[in-house]
């Protein structure tokens, strides 16, 4: 059996249809999951219950967390530690190796250009403080109680299923309205996604491979990324649209947020937007031979399905 907790996420779907290539047992759980593939076994649970994590958890050999909280730091800081807290100990508990989709929130802004899977943790925001300390919660277990563990990390990311990505709310969504794109910093300055089909067959993948646990592996994501303006461009030529946009002041931003609520957590995450955002997955590519999928091929498909306005 292998388990997806927090299935119901853009990335926990893609993990779910990529899951069957290694168990026709695959185990879905959330608040309200529903089925990706015809024989998924579908368990509601709140997370934050630690009885139910370890319920959901039982008869599991691998457990993929693609928990997500809503955007918000007094979230974050009062229900990552206990959620990861249930993880770990429900793991432990039932001796199943565990897979965590991570980000880079806890990175030091000084080395995001060209990060890898050695770039410093030293978080430069709230929100990746929290982030650093359920890291070293999970390095501590695996180290000290023998958790069979491994990290998967992400850039950000786009979908082709809708979500409520930067890319999504502040690129692909105004344009297609019709309306300016949103950069959240100077236009120059290159920034790497990740595409999520990408980043759940690479899940996967990690997650059934047994010399995999134990490391930190960035997610495939293509290498060259667009700058901020370059990305309006390429958006707005698939979706036949003028390539419109402007640079969010603080102000603006505060404005934005009166309408899209997780941008109003966004003026201490501006610094991602200030420098080059490169994202390098190498280590990934040369272990398993996997191309990442251009970023035009990802947004034709993201445009073709036209999902983006959820």
């Amino acid at each position: 059996m292998q388990t997806i907790i927090g299935a119901g996420g853009s990335a926990g779907i893609e993990v779910a249809k990529a899951l069957p290539q290694y168990t026709d047992k695959v185990r879905l759980v959330s608040r309200h999951p529903e089925k990706v593939n015809d024989s998924d076994e579908l368990v509601k649970a709140d997370v934050l219950d630690a009885e139910r994590v370890s319920e959901a958890i039982k008869g599991s050999d691998v457990v993929f967390s693609m928990v997500g909280f809503p955007y918000s730091y007094k979230v974050w800081k009062k229900n990552w530690p206990v959620y990861t807290r249930n993880l770990i100990d429900s793991c432990l508990e039932h001796d199943a190796k565990l897979v965590f989709f991570d980000n880079i929130y806890m990175y030091d802004k000084d080395h995001l250009n060209g990060m890898d899977e050695m770039t410093p943790i030293n978080p430069p925001s709230k929100k990746g403080e929290v982030r650093a300390e359920i890291v070293n919660m999970l390095m501590k277990a695996m180290k000290e109680k023998g958790l069979k563990m491994l990290i998967a990390r992400s850039a950000d990311f786009y979908s082709p299923g809708g979500n409520t990505s930067i890319l999504n709310e502040t690129v692909i969504k105004p344009l297609s309205k019709g309306k300016k794109a949103n950069l959240m910093g100077p236009g120059h300055y290159k920034h790497s996604y990740t595409y999520t089909p990408d980043a759940g067959k690479a899940t996967a993948l990690l997650g059934n491979t047994n010399d995999a646990f134990g490391e930190v592996w960035h997610l495939p994501t293509a290498d060259n990324p667009p700058t901020g303006e370059e990305w309006v461009k390429l958006v707005a030529e698939e979706l036949g649209v003028k390539p419109k946009f402007q640079v969010l002041t603080p102000f603006m931003l505060k404005l934005v947020g009166l309408f899209v609520p997780p941008m109003r957590e966004m003026p201490e995450m501006m610094y991602q937007y200030n420098r080059n955002y490169l994202f390098n997955s190498a280590k990934f590519k040369k272990r398993f031979d996997f191309q990442p999928t251009p970023y035009e091929e990802g947004i034709r498909e993201v445009v073709k399905l036209g999902k983006f306005d959820k």
